[in-house]
């Protein structure tokens, strides 16, 4: 670790407005791993070993900053409950952070260094440390250099063409947005797109240094989508402004039939009639039922407004409530086999939330048929032990069919796209969801999912854990109980 100079930690706390216990980097702690994928590994291991603190962490290798620095910061509450700032990196990661661009010559010369050269770079790095008894002068100037890079690139991010121009785009711009901010066609004819030579999606954010190419169709041809903002296509509403003059040139005609295709179809997944659109033309300030149709095909209308304005009309107010568990919103009788007895009700104990194939009992419980749990449940032991007599022999039963209701907890930093994310990992294991809640704490960053879903088996749902904790920024996928 390095020790901070008292002035630097004033002028932070100066500078961010922040009381001494909210600072989470006066102790620091720095470890070097031979590469990139120990990186990562070693984070696990400091997150495994100590309880991490929301909103501190930062991914500098997946998205370095402008002047190339990479590393991973994370904060976590250590010894003695003290506060603690751990950085992460690479040897290569760490020379160019402590000798900023003159690592690179030092890595691209091979061979031996020159120990003279170094010692001069060594002396120009020292020149910008505070020493004892000075004014904080160094340190000053280095704070207001950075507060300077802040304060006016943060709302900005910088790609580069695949000729090597340079594009000045805002942050959380997609390749779409860059797409547009070239020329006007190139976004028009775009179909898809490359970052660093690897195929992404359109509402991928785009990173300072990225490499963008864009691939292209012949025609023009942009969607409807791209004008929703919450789709995240184009985070720039001026792009989104040329998106929506391209449908307004075009036929009249082929406009109301494309509103025409869009109403029915997104009233029809809600639930509503197609004669109910025109209860909608005065909450949509349209002239008429034709009109509305014109105004969906030509984007001035979108679908999020559509919908939005459908749930106001025949949807009735609901009271505001905690939402419930997803558990709570269907249960489904569990598929076991009682043995020497006809049909009963059967639930699945929440205590040990028994999964297929572990072994299982049942215990009859008065009022509620029988209540199936792990043949090693502690509640069980302790209940057949009063009543023994109630204890029945049960099995898994062997119907295709048969399915299991369990609720999963998951944990992220929220993201663009985290949601779509999440449930296409549902989809690919074809699951049907039962129910889900979300919620997101806006300080720390972190969306929290309460997704129930019916599995097969044990291994299915093992399988699907392991899957959602794979996605990008996911901190933690596992049962409810």
């Amino acid at each position: 670790g390095r020790p901070k100079h008292i002035y630097s930690i004033y002028r932070k706390m100066q500078r961010k407005q922040l009381a001494f216990e909210q600072l989470f980097d006066v102790r620091a702690v720095r470890v070097v791993v031979a590469s990139v994928p120990e990186c990562y590994g070693a984070l696990g291991i400091v997150h495994g070993q100590w309880p991490y603190i929301p909103g501190e962490f930062d991914d500098y290798i997946a998205t370095p900053k402008g002047n190339g620095y990479r590393s991973i910061h994370t904060a976590v509450i250590g010894p003695q409950g003290r506060s603690v700032e751990v950085q992460i990196r690479t040897p290569q990661m760490h020379e160019h952070a402590e000798l900023g661009v003159a690592a690179h010559w030092t890595y691209k010369e091979g061979g031996a260094r020159d120990a003279q050269y170094q010692r001069k770079i060594e002396w120009v790095r020292r020149l910008l440390e505070p020493h004892d008894g000075a004014t904080g002068g160094a340190e000053a100037d280095r704070d207001l250099i950075e507060g300077m890079r802040t304060e006016l690139f943060a709302d900005r991010v910088y790609v580069l063409t695949p000729k090597g121009e340079v594009i000045d785009l805002p942050r959380g711009a997609t390749p779409l947005d860059f797409a547009y901010s070239v020329h006007t066609s190139l976004g028009h004819r775009c179909r898809g797109a490359k970052a660093n030579g690897r195929i992404v999606p359109l509402t991928h954010v785009l990173a300072n240094g990225e490499i963008v190419e864009i691939i292209t169709g012949r025609h023009d041809a942009p969607s409807r989508d791209w004008l929703a903002p919450e789709q995240g296509y184009l985070i720039s509403a001026r792009n989104r402004g040329k998106v929506r003059a391209w449908f307004r040139k075009q036929d009249v005609g082929e406009n109301r039939s494309a509103g025409l295709r869009i109403a029915e179809r997104e009233l029809a997944r809600i639930g509503l009639r197609p004669e109910q659109l025109s209860a909608l033309v005065q909450e949509l300030k349209a002239r008429d039922t034709e009109h509305l149709h014109q105004l969906l095909g030509e984007g001035e209308i979108t679908v999020t407004q559509l919908l939005q304005a459908a749930t106001r009309l025949f949807e009735p107010p609901r009271p505001v409530a905690r939402p419930p568990r997803p558990g709570a919103a269907r249960r489904r009788a569990a598929p076991v086999e009682i043995e020497g007895v006809g049909d009963l009700p059967t639930t699945l104990a929440r205590c040990c939330a028994p999964l297929r194939p572990q072994p299982i009992s049942g215990y009859v419980t008065l009022g509620r048929g029988v209540t199936v749990h792990r043949s090693d449940c502690a509640s069980l032991r302790r209940m057949s032990a009063l009543k023994p007599e109630r204890v029945l022999k049960v099995e898994w039963s062997s119907a295709d069919s048969a399915a299991l209701n369990v609720e999963l907890s998951i944990s992220a930093y929220d993201r663009r796209g985290l949601l779509r994310d999440l449930t296409d990992v549902l989809a690919l294991e074809r699951l049907s969801i039962d129910a889900l809640t979300s919620s997101i704490d806006h300080d720390s960053g972190i969306a929290y999912f309460a997704v129930s879903v019916a599995v097969n088996d044990l291994e299915q749902f093992a399988r699907v854990l392991r899957r959602l904790a794979g996605v990008p920024n996911v901190i933690e996928a596992r049962r409810r109980l």
